[in-house]
């Protein structure tokens, strides 16, 4: 006689193997997709504060395309320290693209989780826990040098 824990224990395999065999796309599809990414999406967005205007270009992971579906957002742009500005969200995105990142440089947008809030780098920054990278500035990140609170509108392109 064969045990219930066995029966299903067996159960459970040959429908593990029917279903890997019916549908092996959506397997395949769940494989070596790094949900921190840090790799360009087609994404772009635009950001406009005080008559300046700078495209991004989003990040293939979780965070950014929730960030993503958020726009169009008009906002309030301030400094933050001597390295970046910061934008408060209207909510929180999600965390599914967090993980440890290097090479940190200014054009980095990023998301800081514990805040809610984008983090423009134009200065010198290193990765801290909670810190999530959305994307890279395109042509440069000259308008955050200029200091103070601004409005700001965030679009797709």
């Amino acid at each position: 006689m064969v045990s219930n824990s066995t029966t299903l224990s067996r159960r459970s395999v040959l429908g593990s193997m029917i279903a890997t065999a019916v549908f092996p796309p959506l397997a395949q599809g769940q494989q070596g997709n790094d949900p921190a990414s840090q790799e360009p999406s087609k994404v772009k967005i635009r950001m406009t504060f005080n008559g300046q205007t700078m495209t991004a270009t989003l990040y293939d992971n979780a965070s950014a395309r929730d960030f993503a579906s958020m726009l169009p957002l008009d906002l309030k742009i301030e400094d933050y320290s001597t390295n970046e500005k910061i934008t408060y969200l209207p909510r929180k995105l999600t965390e599914a693209g967090s993980g440890p990142f290097k090479n940190e440089r200014p054009g980095d947008l990023c998301y800081f989780a514990p805040w809610g809030n984008l983090a423009l780098f134009h200065s010198g920054y290193r990765y801290s826990s909670g810190l999530i990278r959305l994307g890279r500035f395109d042509d440069g990140f000259e308008p955050l040098l200029m200091r103070g609170e601004f409005p700001l509108r965030i679009e797709r392109v």
